[in-house]
């Protein structure tokens, strides 16, 4: 019964885990994809109306900026940005560390040792260092952004693949193709790739996650996003000198961050128990 009553109480834990994340990823989607439609421009100045407390105004109920733009639409048009940058990164991350991995962990020998080599290197450099010197290099922006992201992260999925695929390559199923003249691209993404996609996906909802806080980082430290271009890390930084006397000005970006993430986290975490049952923890 005691048994009976656990698997009960974990399995509306799960539920209300998903619908959570999902009304928070969703919401914040939703907001961002129609923002246009719900407010005006986020870059109106209004010099008349800077640093309105929030609720104090009809028009701008999370207040104004030193600049008397509102803080709501600069929030919600910023979250455009964000969510760019950590969908799009992760998905050319997953892209070129699937293909690396399938690569390595199947043909072995000489391209296992050169993309794990250089897996190993790249894994062994501090992010921000790696930041810094290419942003140094090649400057900032978004595209650049989300480029340094890619060649970051890819790594994470090639490892996690060829370990995967070593442990699959001589499975029944894979020796009965190759005896029959399957070929390689077949096998690899026909195969292989359709056994694999289950912890790609979980990693790759949590790494959306991690990038949108990487990217509001940067921003924040003048690494990002062009500073022009309404993004979460810019408000905060665009804030901290009004903290105390304008709080809100910081804070609603902060909030924006916090609950994408608490969104993305608790999808990722739902999707890990669901679509990769050996790796459940236990509560």
């Amino acid at each position: 019964m005691s048994t009976n009553r656990l698997t009960s109480n974990l399995s509306q834990y799960k539920s209300l885990e998903f619908i959570l994340g999902a009304l928070l990823t969703g919401g914040i989607c939703l907001l961002v994809i129609f923002a246009d439609l719900l407010f005006q421009s986020a870059d109106k100045i209004d010099l008349s109306a800077r640093l309105l407390a929030p609720f104090a105004h009809p028009e701008h109920i999370f207040g104004t900026d030193p600049l008397g733009r509102d803080i709501l639409a600069r929030v919600v048009s910023g979250g455009s940005i964000s969510l760019q940058v950590g969908f799009i990164s992760v998905a050319g991350a997953v892209v070129l560390g699937v293909v690396m991995g399938l690569v390595a962990g199947y043909y072995r020998g000489f391209w296992d040792v050169i993309v794990m080599r250089f897996a190993d290197v790249q894994l062994a450099m501090p992010f921000i260092l790696l930041a810094i010197t290419f942003i140094a290099i090649v400057g900032g922006g978004l595209a650049n952004m989300i480029f340094l992201l890619i060649i970051s992260q890819w790594v994470q999925y090639a490892r996690l693949v060829r370990g995967s695929v070593l442990s699959l390559r001589d499975r029944e199923f894979i020796l009965s193709a190759q005896a029959i003249g399957v070929s390689n691209f077949s096998i690899l993404f026909r195969h292989l790739l359709p056994n694999l996609i289950g912890p790609v996906i979980v990693l790759m909802t949590l790494n959306v996650a991690n990038n949108i806080l990487l990217e509001s980082s940067l921003t924040f430290l003048g690494l990002g996003v062009d500073p022009l271009t309404p993004s979460w890390g810019g408000m905060l930084a665009d804030g901290r000198t009004y903290i105390q006397n304008a709080w809100w000005v910081s804070v609603f970006p902060g909030v924006a961050i916090l609950l994408t993430v608490l969104g993305l986290n608790l999808l990722g975490d739902w999707l890990r128990d669901s679509l990769d049952p050996t790796g459940k923890t236990s509560r």
